[in-house]
């Protein structure tokens, strides 16, 4: 059958006979900063993974440039360096 909202009354009712008004109020603020301290916590987490998934990037990035700028020097054809020059041309 289930609780009803009848019941429901009845326990609250009961509960703040017991424990009074005040201290439920002191339990709900504690719970509530509580739930503030835990989301900040989480944000505060969800800002640091961020920030190392974008450094990483950044240095995969400059590493790819890097790797790319390398093959680019070994394989152009019109770049001269002393060491590519024909002897006859030197």
């Amino acid at each position: 059958m289930g609780i009803g909202w009848r019941e429901l009354v009845i326990v609250l009712v009961i509960v703040l006979v017991v424990f009074g008004t005040k201290k439920l109020r002191n339990v709900g603020n504690d719970l509530g900063e509580a739930v503030k301290g835990f989301k900040k916590g989480m944000n505060e987490h969800d800002q640091e993974k961020l920030a190392d998934q974008t450094r990483r990037d950044e240095l995969a990035r400059e590493e790819a440039l890097r790797a790319a700028d390398a093959r680019r020097d070994t394989t152009d054809p019109l770049k001269r360096d002393d060491d590519r020059t024909p002897p006859s041309a030197r």
